[in-house]
């Protein structure tokens, strides 16, 4: 790789980020050799997204004028490069010189004495810089304005937690598959594979690793014995009160980690159909269905149109993982942070109590619907439910009585933990089984 290149690369990827042209999960594919060059361009677009506020308050002190539209790059490959220097080992001089040497890559090499300058000046009073821009919460914390706003009126006991956890590296959560292999035995092989683990608190399943490790690494993986999994998703089968011969849909289904988990329970349900409307992300589904030898009934269609796909025959248990914002999982993906907008929570609202009333004549008299989103914002999540409540007569919501998370006035919230699970809510939706005799 050429000088630069790694640097350009970098600086490109997030430009096309703020231009809404795509995520990091689809800008940043890793190639499919073992490329040594991947995990530091991945870091730099990883640690450059959970910075990002915090270093675009320095960089704005270190500009004479903001540059023009055109040259998103160049502003980016500067942001790129104070995160390498404030976030990073990476020698001073390398960062300087690879991304001085990517204005030519860009092919604009009337930047490089700005590049030059710019992160120089940087080093000389970085202090200074970093505390000015340290005055804004936003900036300190490193999250968009409307978010810091947001969590304070909805977390005002601990939004400065969620955002500071916000800003970690995400621990390695594993689900151990419990019809295979015990959680103790499964510690045992990673004790023996060298591999420092510890078992989670919520989650009988759960298993965190000090290092992350490739999967291939990891004792029994292809074999099915274990699988990589939040532990707050964990919680979902034991809520919804699994029975042998019950009926269960798992409404967008995809990637699929929730279905494999409800099979692993070892549960002889009648039928489990798993729903996702994206083709490509329910063959996620099956790879991991095979993988875990478990079988289940794929289909292709949007849960919020069951003319589409309903048999007719409705359905004991409902598992509504809705489309949300994930700002429970910024930690995860923290390109979150430039990718959502305040105003886009309101068309997400809109979604989410489409797909409730579309999937509850899905449910039999007397069933149970848990409706889950990894999102910390009360309006997608006790506010939901609370609306949906109020067109729904014969809808009871019902606690979930567990001594984890914060009870709302519908459902109960999961915040993220540093070195914990994500942030997580789940509401319980009994129907009422007078509707049989109507």
């Amino acid at each position: 790789m050429k000088p630069g290149q790694l640097r350009a690369q970098a600086a490109s990827i997030l430009s096309r980020l703020l231009q809404q042209q795509g995520s990091l999960a689809t800008l940043l594919e890793r190639p499919n050799d073992d490329s040594q060059d991947f995990p530091l361009l991945q870091e730099i677009c990883f640690g450059t997204c959970r910075w990002y506020f915090l270093l675009d308050a320095v960089l704005s002190q270190l500009l004479e004028k903001p540059l023009k539209g055109k040259d998103q790059d160049i502003r980016c490959l500067l942001l790129c490069g104070l995160y390498q220097l404030h976030g990073m080992r990476v020698p001073e001089y390398a960062v300087v010189n690879e991304t001085v040497a990517a204005t030519l890559v860009l092919k604009k090499p009337w930047a490089k004495g700005l590049v030059n300058a710019v992160l120089r000046s940087f080093l000389r009073d970085s202090e200074t810089l970093l505390a000015r821009a340290a005055q804004s919460d936003a900036a300190r914390l490193s999250h968009p304005v409307w978010f810091v706003q947001a969590m304070r009126t909805a977390w005002p006991g601990h939004w400065q937690s969620i955002l500071e956890a916000n800003n970690q590296h995400p621990p390695m959560t594993l689900r151990v598959n419990l019809s295979r292999v015990s959680r103790q035995d499964y510690l045992d092989r990673l004790v023996l594979a060298q591999c420092a683990a510890r078992p989670g608190e919520l989650a009988e399943s759960s298993v965190y690793l000090e290092q992350a490790q490739p999967v291939s690494f990891l004792p029994g993986f292809a074999e099915g014995l274990v699988s990589v999994q939040d532990e707050a998703s964990q919680l979902i089968p034991d809520l919804l009160d699994l029975a042998p011969d019950i009926s269960l849909l798992d409404a967008c289904a995809a990637p699929g980690g929730k279905t494999c988990h409800l099979l692993e329970r070892d549960v002889p349900f009648s039928r489990l159909t798993a729903l996702d409307n994206d083709a490509r992300r329910l063959e996620r589904v099956q790879e991991n269905l095979d993988r875990l030898q478990l079988k289940a009934t794929l289909v292709c269609a949007d849960a919020g149109e069951p003319s589409t796909w309903w048999d007719g025959k409705a359905f004991d248990r409902i598992l509504l993982d809705a489309p949300c914002s994930a700002t429970g999982i910024i930690r995860r993906h923290p390109d979150i942070k430039l990718l959502r907008q305040e105003d886009q929570v309101l068309a997400l609202q809109k979604q989410q109590l489409r797909l409730l009333g579309a999937l509850w004549p899905c449910l039999k008299p007397g069933g149970l619907l848990l409706y889950s989103t990894c999102s910390v914002l009360p309006a997608e999540n006790s506010e939901i439910v609370a609306r949906f409540l109020a067109q729904h007569g014969d809808a009871k919501h019902e606690e979930i009585p567990a001594a984890w998370g914060v009870e709302c006035a519908h459902g109960r919230q999961l915040l993220p933990d540093a070195a914990g699970h994500d942030g997580f809510f789940f509401a319980r939706l009994r129907k009422n089984p007078e509707t049989m005799l109507r």
